[in-house]
């Protein structure tokens, strides 16, 4: 049986009482009350589909935890609006392939799609995606915005890795696809090709460094055509000196404030139905500065305060 636990005691950092935090504002709730959220919040703290090194499993705490002590306010839009926790995602019997374990992690994302919430999911690590964007197949065309070092549409073989959602997606009927922030030399040539056979968009970091602005006009033109638009942050996309607690750290990548000024501009996106952190990997982080995690809580606000806000980026 699949269920949805409470893991975590929301509570402000600050004594300023004029200091709002996440940590204030943020509320527990069940699946069934979620309809009286604009945003609603669901750990997934698995691991067991990464390629590289494990340590996922402890991002939806790590994430909670900086999250909580982040201010709710943005110069622009003003303080976000209600949010609830759902809890996370756990299991009485643990499954037996990460197959099983996205079939049952499914079964709670449809739940939460279905409920009157804006979805974001906490990973774990990026298996997830398939069952966390999967639902949205059943309600119209779907389009991915991934912001990723990688394209993650490996062959998906005897059980699916955090390098296959998006070809699992694929096969699934996915509609139109770009990444954002994709390195080079990160890649393979045979999977490069399979996204541009299909017509998705790739926008590297390069391009990102040269124009933030244009490659989310980039990736917005790959999904123009479908109804509903969902949207990942595998947090490898960083440079490694900006989240060195990843899976599978390397130079060149994107810088947190151009992530977070294209996140702006996507969250003010009318088909946006869905978004999500994933591989965020605290062990793996050397030191105290908790900089992975804070990139992540900080990447979920700047996304929930342009939807909810409606302000300019």
């Amino acid at each position: 049986m699949t269920e949805l636990a409470r893991t975590f005691d929301w509570m402000g950092t600050s004594t300023d009482a004029n200091d709002e935090q996440f940590g204030h504002v943020v509320e527990l709730a069940s699946i069934d009350d979620a309809d009286g959220y604009d945003a609603a919040l669901v750990g997934e703290p698995f691991d067991r589909a990464v390629i590289g090194r494990k340590g996922a499993a402890e991002g939806p705490a790590a994430l909670r935890q900086r999250l909580a002590g982040t201010k709710t306010h943005h110069f622009d839009a003003g303080p976000v609006g209600s949010v609830a926790d759902l809890g996370d995602v756990t299991f009485q019997a643990s499954p037996e392939s990460v197959a099983e374990l996205q079939d049952r992690v499914r079964t709670i994302a449809e739940r939460v799609h279905d409920a009157d919430a804006f979805p974001v999911f906490l990973g774990g690590d990026n298996s997830m995606t398939y069952p966390n964007a999967a639902p949205l197949l059943a309600e119209g065309s779907l389009g991915v915005v991934n912001f990723d070092a990688h394209l993650d549409v490996r062959d998906v073989g005897d059980d699916p890795t955090s390098g296959s959602p998006y070809r699992q997606l694929y096969d699934a009927g996915l509609d139109a696809y770009a990444c954002v922030g994709a390195r080079h030399f990160e890649t393979s040539t045979a999977y490069a090709e399979f996204v541009r056979e299909r017509g998705g968009e790739v926008v590297t970091s390069e391009e990102v460094g040269d124009d933030e602005i244009g490659a989310v006009d980039r990736a917005l033109d790959a999904v123009a055509g479908v109804d509903r638009v969902y949207v990942s942050v595998d947090l490898d996309v960083l440079d490694a000196a900006a989240a060195p607690g990843v899976s599978a750290p390397t130079p060149g990548g994107i810088t947190t404030r151009e992530l977070f000024r294209m996140l702006r501009l996507l969250g003010e996106e009318d088909r946006l139905a869905g978004f999500e952190v994933v591989e965020c990997a605290p062990p793996l982080e050397q030191g105290s500065a908790a900089l992975t995690a804070s990139a992540g809580a900080r990447a979920i606000a700047h996304l929930l305060s342009a939807r909810q806000s409606g302000a300019e980026p």
